[in-house]
Order: C-alpha cells, then sequence, then structure tokens
C-alpha cells in the first residue's frame, strides 16, 4: 500500500502516508484553498432561491493556474463566443469555486483527523465520498502546479523534460511534487474502477 492507494471494502481507498508525505499534502491544499479564495457565502437567513440565482464573475481570472482550474467555456475566437463564456462563467463560478473548496478542505480535514505514530506514518482511509473529493482536489493541485512550471504535452511523456531536470534545478522539488501527486491521483482512478 506504501505510495498507492489500494481500494477498500465499501467502495473506500486507503493509502499509507508518512509525516513528510502527510505534511506536503496539507500544505499543497492550504495553498489551493488560499488560491482559490474564500468565497461569498449566503448568510444563514438568505432566500435560497436568491443564492441559486447570484451572479458570479463575468471576466476570466487574470492569475494563469486560475485560469486553468477556472477555463473559458467557449473559447475566445470572437465576441460572441467571448460573450457566451462570460454569461457562462457569471453564473457558474460561483458553484465551481465552492466545489473546489469542498475538495480542498476534505483534503485538509482527512488528513488532518489522522493518527501519525512515529516514523511509521499513518494509514490515510477514505470513504467513497471522500475519495471523490480527493479525486477532485488531487486534479486542481496538478493543474495548478503543472501551469506554473508551464507544463505541456511534451514533458508528461516518458522521455519528456521533467523527468529529466538536475537536481540543481529550482523547479524539481515541484516537478516531484507534481509527478507524485500524478502518481496518487492514478492509482486513487484504478481504485475506483469496477
Amino acid at each position: 500500500m506504501a505510495g498507492h492507494f489500494e481500494a477498500t471494502p465499501g467502495g473506500g481507498a486507503a493509502v499509507a502516508l508518512d509525516e513528510v508525505e502527510i505534511a506536503i499534502l496539507r500544505s499543497l491544499a492550504v495553498q489551493l484553498l488560499e488560491l482559490i479564495g474564500p468565497g461569498d457565502e449566503p448568510a444563514e437567513d438568505a432566500d435560497p432561491l436568491a443564492a441559486l440565482f447570484a451572479e458570479g464573475p463575468s471576466e476570466p481570472p487574470t492569475d494563469p493556474a486560475l485560469a486553468r482550474l477556472f477555463p473559458e467555456a467557449y473559447g475566445d475566437q470572437d465576441t460572441e463566443l467571448r460573450a457566451a463564456s462570460a454569461e457562462f462563467r457569471r453564473f457558474t463560478e460561483n458553484d465551481l469555486r465552492a466545489r473546489k473548496r469542498t475538495d480542498a478542505l476534505a483534503v485538509v480535514r482527512t488528513l488532518d483527523a489522522l493518527t501519525v505514530t512515529g516514523d511509521e506514518g499513518a494509514v490515510l482511509e477514505l470513504t467513497g465520498d471522500e475519495c471523490r473529493n480527493w479525486l477532485g482536489a488531487l486534479n486542481d493541485l496538478r493543474l495548478t502546479i503543472g501551469t506554473r512550471l508551464e507544463v505541456s504535452d511534451e514533458d508528461e511523456g516518458e522521455a519528456g523534460s521533467l523527468y529529466r531536470l538536475p537536481d540543481s534545478d529550482p523547479r524539481k522539488p515541484m516537478v516531484m511534487a507534481y509527478l507524485w501527486l500524478g502518481a496518487l491521483q492514478e492509482t486513487l482512478v484504478e481504485t475506483l474502477m469496477p
């Protein structure tokens, strides 16, 4: 189980993590939460129907990582498509941000609930719902890191430049995190396949 998820009875998954891995995953999830932002939560006494039709931003984010997490719906080829993308964003981005926050918070909470024993770390056991949250968060983390690293399709291949970075390259730690998150994501997907 070390380093990869395995299926558990009831549709969940488990993975053994050491203290360093737990700290890295938690730190990355917290940074993702900070990047996504706090969001506009409706007051408890707010009209739920009004909250359903609350409008979000109509312009794409200027930060490339956020633009990757919240892409244009129809591209930006012409004025008509830009207008359609803006309208789509206005009514969907708040919900998408909320879902991404929920996923990242689930990662933080499940990691915080672990009991680490000495140098051995802990076994993280996820329910089926938590697996879906983790898949969303792992995907968002990889998209964010990949954007910051300017990863291309060519870099993803076995002979890609990501695998050949010298240890002295300052991007190396983030590349290692990117690749590790990809392996975690892949094994989690495999556990959920029928």
